[in-house]
């Protein structure tokens, strides 16, 4: 049986790259998702699971001000949202709207407008802001359908490469089996969890950074073990028979 141990240079040049680059992007991804979910909610003492539950079930806020918290908090100063969230507070009045037009056209509108071309909700006056001032109720069904299936292909494609050069490690088959499946395992408690967060229950919101926890030893694993067989094993190998001639 081929082994990574086995394989020429070139194969394990080319394999090498493709897995440090794959472990960049994904912690790249993780800081992504740390930065948008829960980095904002942390900044006002809640933990990453009420982040969870308030991207997918929502929470007590409006949908502007979980967008200003959240994906869109580097688009305004501190001051600005501050004063977004006092106009919401004292009631989203046409009259207070004036006090906010000038930040919302001067930020938000270059993207959130007709002219943009961009197929995003226009944020160019009172009614249109005003439509996104009722309460957040999270991820709605479409856009929850639309990323669970782009990250069941995507992820799925992922660890059927990093699994395939991981199986060809020198390690127990029932290792390599456990590691090649926990993924996938861990792809539907995840996402699943997505859905049973947003139409059941917000505990689930645990079970969302379990799954992903599995996720990220598995990929961890895949890629450590072997770059260890590529290159640290016949390296170690190659030592041991030197010195062994030398003794002999």
């Amino acid at each position: 049986m081929i082994s990574l141990r086995d394989l020429p240079v070139t194969l394990r040049a080319l394999f090498t790259s493709f897995l440090i680059v794959i472990g960049i992007g994904y912690l790249m991804a993780l800081s992504y998702l740390f930065l948008v979910d829960i980095e904002p909610h942390h900044e006002e003492g809640q933990g990453p699971v009420e982040g969870i539950s308030a991207k997918y079930h929502g929470s007590t806020d409006t949908r502007l001000e979980a967008a200003l918290k959240g994906t869109m908090a580097d688009k305004l100063t501190a001051k600005e949202r501050e004063q977004v969230f006092q106009w919401i507070r004292d009631g989203v009045s046409a009259d207070g709207y004036a006090k906010i037009e000038p930040i919302l056209i001067q930020k938000c509108a270059t993207c959130h407008s007709a002219q943009s071309g961009m197929p995003i909700l226009p944020l160019t006056s009172f009614e249109e802001v005003q439509k996104i001032t009722t309460p957040d109720t999270g991820l709605s069904l479409l856009q929850l359908a639309k990323v669970s299936h782009i990250h069941l292909f995507g992820i799925s494609m992922m660890f059927v490469l990093t699994g395939a050069i991981f199986s060809l490690s020198v390690t127990p088959i029932w290792f390599r089996v456990a590691v090649i499946v926990i993924p996938y395992l861990a792809i539907i408690m995840d996402i699943g969890s997505w859905w049973a967060t947003k139409y059941y229950d917000p505990v689930f919101a645990y079970i969302v950074l379990i799954g992903g926890a599995f996720m990220g030893l598995a990929m961890a694993c895949q890629i450590l073990v072997s770059l260890w067989d590529m290159w640290i094993a016949p390296l170690a190998a190659s030592v041991r028979a030197k010195s062994q001639e030398l003794r002999n």
